[in-house]
């Protein structure tokens, strides 16, 4: 097996990781500033975790950082498991949001104060009008 066939499959595992941990996630609440298990987390709090203890890849904490780094950006019909979906709320550029892609359409994120880890879809209203961009962290 060729070096770059065996990236590749290293690759789809790490990604397996952290998209398996996600669901194990699902329900912990929300926190605001929370990247933990123990103290919950926010939404990129969320991804920070997932990706430091699944894949050993250090992301950076906060969505405008993410949005600003050097990853990769993702057309929305190019997304593949495991790259970062982002939003912004409301039109006002400020508030973004990230989620973490699983397939089908599907992300997995920690909504707001009061809400806990959950899938939502990418196809429903108010998700699909505030989807910003993607990038791949993997």
């Amino acid at each position: 097996m060729g070096h770059a066939s065996s990236l590749g499959l290293d690759n789809a595992r790490r990604v397996d990781n952290v998209i398996g941990r996600a669901h194990e996630l699902i329900g912990t609440p929300y926190r605001w500033g929370g990247a933990s298990v123990s103290k919950g987390f926010d939404c990129s709090g969320l991804l920070v975790y997932l990706f430091r203890s699944e894949a050993g890849i250090s992301i950076p904490r906060t969505t405008t950082s993410m949005l600003s780094s050097k990853a990769k950006t993702v057309s929305r019909h190019n997304l593949k498991t495991g790259d970062a979906v982002f939003f912004k709320h409301n039109g006002r550029s400020r508030m973004n949001h990230v989620g973490i892609y699983i397939g089908n359409d599907r992300f997995i994120h920690s909504p707001r104060t009061g809400k806990s880890i959950r899938i939502d879809s990418l196809s429903n209203n108010y998700w699909d009008k505030s989807y910003h961009t993607a990038k791949r962290f993997h």
